[in-house]
């Protein structure tokens, strides 16, 4: 294990966030010999630690600093201070997310060439292509054991699977599968097969899922390279005279205020706290915060078109049974306007518990349409909606200086308005997705708004010119050569797939540059 690197060693890599993003970036940094300190707001926690029960999970892994929201989408309304369902600990959302695994397709990473020019949207094209990504997401894919990739077999399918499957296949859909997924079919890299306990979005206690907690951060810390500091709260990051960042204030565990220097800062702390840090880093020489000279820290927020559809049959399903999320129609994410809309979508098997669906379900709908659902949740099957929705410089996460979290830091106020082109795509899938279920005998379905988002995109975003965003193609800021970002964030736009794949390819790939230009003394 490493000995504690010292506060004033300013020749460390500091990471600020250990999820997908920062906790694959610190292992191969450490894996590459270069000294890390990686700062996680939460604590650590392990399978023998996680709870199968979604409330006490919740309680026990969920990000719950306060947070305001604004805007038309529904999730102001009914979760005004949960704008995100995300994890505060060590590993990140990588605890809590389902394991879908999915590479964008070669069209997303070019979408303002594809889907030409769409009024209100803030298209942009990566400044990276398929081409680029494909080795690295080679690595991903093996890194995350995927499958369905690599010569590695699909997951078996659950009853929630084989309704989905079924009123697919007889709609006339073709790419149908229990999908390609970060959870073992089978033993792989130490890690056993999936059990289908059902319990994916509370933490693998099995750790058949892919998670940074306990591959990617105990591997780095093994290397003796990397330091993790837990219960550690970044308050800003400081920079010098020169414009190059100098290191970063934290709280610690025991509300003390330190400093640790560093010769480089990654930011890896979701969509919503990196660019509040970055905005809560505003000094004299970057008023408006660090690396915004073009105004974009916090714009473009992006959270996929999402929503869930149920469907109730005569016989039981029992939904909750198995691996919460493997199943995928892949066919609706082309892009086709005829449809109506640019982009395209997924629909992916989705299991809630029942306090769950009663808390997303309709929170304010308690009535007999309601109780009937509730009635019904052992014949229920169901199904959520991942497109891809337009980035727009109004959705933007900015500071509120009227609400302020423990440490007296102005927290983030999270902006969204569905863009016409959303709402579109949503009603679309609302369609398809009650129509598979009712090709199969479904006594009633039902669609249901968006909850909490998992999938926080943008507010970074990655550009050619430093006048369109934040970042350039290695996720360093256009402002400042030694500060970087390293999460979804970064993201130019969100393409139909679940992110996290792409998260960990872009990390990796940042890592062999960064180290390749650490030893070349350019950083």
């Amino acid at each position: 294990m490493a000995a504690p690197f010292d506060l004033n060693d300013d020749g460390v890599v500091v990471i600020i966030g250990t999820g997908a993003g920062g906790g694959v970036l610190a292992n191969e940094l450490a894996q590459r010999g270069v000294s890390v300190v990686a700062l996680e707001a939460g604590g650590r926690y392990l399978p023998e630690d996680y709870l199968n029960d979604e409330w006490d999970s919740f309680g026990q892994l969920a990000w719950t600093d306060p947070r305001t929201t604004s805007g038309d989408w529904r999730v102001a309304r009914d979760f005004s201070g949960l704008p995100a369902w995300i994890v505060k600990a060590v590993g990140g959302t990588t605890t809590h997310w389902a394991g879908a695994s999915i590479r964008f397709q070669p069209h997303e990473w070019k979408a303002a060439t594809t889907y030409g020019r769409v009024q209100g949207a803030n298209l942009l094209d990566w400044p990276i292509d398929d081409a680029e990504m494909a080795p690295w997401y080679e690595l991903a894919e093996t890194k995350l054991g995927v499958t369905r990739t690599g010569g590695r077999e699909g997951l078996p399918g659950n009853n929630n699977y084989k309704v989905f499957e079924a009123g697919a296949r007889a709609l006339g859909y073709e790419e149908v599968h229990t999908g390609r997924m970060a959870i073992n079919a089978a033993d792989f890299d130490g890690r056993p097969a999936c059990q289908q306990t059902g319990f994916c979005f509370q933490g693998c206690k099995w750790g058949a899922k892919w998670s940074a907690a306990y591959t990617d951060i105990p591997r780095g810390e093994a290397t003796g390279n990397l330091e993790v500091r837990e219960n550690a709260h970044v308050a800003r990051i400081l920079h010098d005279d020169r414009g190059l960042v100098t290191g970063v204030e934290y709280f610690d565990r025991d509300g003390n205020l330190q400093f640790q220097r560093a010769r480089i800062v990654a930011v890896a702390g979701n969509s919503f706290e990196s660019p509040r840090l970055l905005l809560n880093s505003a000094s004299s020489m970057f008023p408006d915060g660090l690396a915004n000279s073009s105004g974009q820290v916090g714009r473009n927020y992006m959270r996929h078109v999402t929503g869930s559809v149920y469907g109730v049959f005569d016989q039981p399903v029992k939904m909750w049974r198995g691996t919460t999320m493997a199943g995928i129609v892949q066919d609706e994410s082309r892009h086709d306007p005829s449809r109506g809309f640019v982009a395209g979508y997924e629909l992916e098997t989705l299991a809630l518990g029942l306090p769950f669906m009663a808390a997303f379900l309709d929170p304010g709908g308690w009535g007999r349409e309601f109780t009937s659902a509730l009635d019904s949740y052992e014949n229920m099957a169901g199904m959520w909606i991942v497109g891809e929705d337009m980035p727009q410089e109004t959705n933007r996460v900015t500071l509120n200086h009227a609400v302020t979290d423990r440490w007296g830091l102005p927290v983030a106020n999270v902006h969204f308005d569905d863009h016409p082109n959303d709402v579109a795509m949503r009603n679309h899938a609302y369609a398809r997705g009650q129509a598979i279920y009712e090709a199969v005998g479904a006594t009633r379905t039902f669609p249901t708004p968006p909850y909490p988002s998992t999938h926080n995109l943008g507010t970074n975003r990655m550009s050619e010119n430093p006048r369109d965003g934040v970042v350039n193609r290695w996720g360093q800021t256009h402002d400042i050569a030694n500060l970087f970002v390293s999460d979804g964030s970064q993201f130019t736009t969100g393409a139909a797939e679940n992110p996290t794949l792409t998260i960990v390819a872009l990390a990796i790939r940042q890592a062999d540059h960064i180290a390749r230009q650490m030893s070349a003394g350019a950083l």
